[in-house]
């Protein structure tokens, strides 16, 4: 299905970036509203709202920021937004109910989580093609891959596992056993480590990726909030190593953990059912996509305080990031 984008996006852009000192911007997808939010990072105001297929949720760039990958996910594709047009240009074939994706290394690959039908699709993006199925378990959703570009994770919400995907063969290689219904994954910079959380568990289980085993798992309490509602989903790792993100869920607040102790060092208040979270290239900023309450939070890392509250469209789920050396 073609749906609509909104025409003359760049130029509206132009305009705004004449009469304001940008920094980054961010495109948040609006499930309920087939749309995408653009925020800019130096104001924390919305700038733009794109209109795009139905429910998106996975939304990327590619490694030159040329190209924006959004999954709409019950049209059934993932979308191609050229920047330079300010337009969808094409669909991607996704197979059926794209809801997370990875861009491998090389820039030519996506692999993308096909929730209803158990598998995950590798697509090449210039010839537009499938490149291979990958039978994964159940429900499929969360989505990583390794810096090095050896592992692609898929992890499945029913099976309950994280499943480590071979690039090069295009096969599952082995199972890691998590906690309930695994929702997100994220290797650390050095690719020492997958972080895996578990929605329904309650948990995030730190698997040694040498390994493939789980070395550590972490729970969540928050005083005054029952333990069913802490529910971890979306993950941000700091690239010097030191801070984890951790989305809870309707408990409505994201954890931060000391990764040399494993600790929760913070509990950071923000809107109603965080979803998934995106950090700046500084790592200054982080912005938090809350589904219920259809806003952004921004939290100052410095501080580990929200700093403000940005309304965007209906249920909000993912974020991506515009460094603002690529601001067309």
């Amino acid at each position: 299905m073609v749906c609509k984008c909104l025409v003359g996006v760049v130029g509206t852009l132009v305009l705004l970036l004449s009469n304001a000192a940008y920094s980054h911007l961010v495109y948040v997808t609006n499930e309920k509203d087939n749309t995408v939010s653009i925020i800019d990072t130096n104001t924390n105001e919305v700038v733009n709202t794109i209109d795009v297929g139905e429910r998106p949720r996975g939304i990327t760039f590619n490694k030159d920021f040329s190209k924006l990958f959004i999954c709409a996910s019950d049209s059934d594709a993932v979308q191609v937004f050229d920047m330079a047009q300010g337009k969808i240009t094409n669909d991607l074939p996704s197979g059926e109910d794209p809801e997370q994706f990875v861009l491998h290394p090389d820039n030519k690959r996506l692999y993308i989580a096909n929730e209803d039908d158990a598998v995950a699709t590798v697509v090449d993006i210039e010839s537009r093609t499938v490149i291979a199925q990958i039978d994964v378990g159940v429900e499929p959703e969360g989505m990583a891959v390794s810096h090095d570009g050896k592992w692609v994770i898929v992890t499945s919400e029913t099976s309950n596992m994280a499943h480590w995907v071979d690039t090069e063969t295009n096969t599952v290689v082995n199972n890691t056993l998590v906690d309930q219904r695994p929702r997100d994954a994220e290797f650390s910079s050095d690719d020492k480590e997958l972080w895996v959380s578990s929605e329904i568990g309650g948990t995030v289980a730190v698997i040694d990726v040498a390994t493939q085993q789980t070395k550590h798992t972490l729970s969540f309490k928050i005083e005054g909030i029952s333990t069913e509602r802490h529910q971890p989903v979306g993950m941000e790792l700091t690239a010097d190593g030191k801070l984890a993100f951790i989305a809870l869920g309707p408990a409505n607040h994201v954890a931060v953990v000391d990764r040399s102790t494993m600790e929760v060092i913070e509990y950071i208040l923000v809107g109603k059912r965080v979803w998934h979270l995106a950090l700046t290239p500084e790592q200054d900023k982080l912005y938090t996509t809350n589904g219920v309450s259809g806003d952004v939070s921004v939290i100052d890392v410095a501080t580990l305080r929200a700093k403000k509250s940005i309304k965007v469209g209906r249920y909000p789920w993912g974020a991506a990031v515009l460094p603002d050396e690529f601001i067309q």
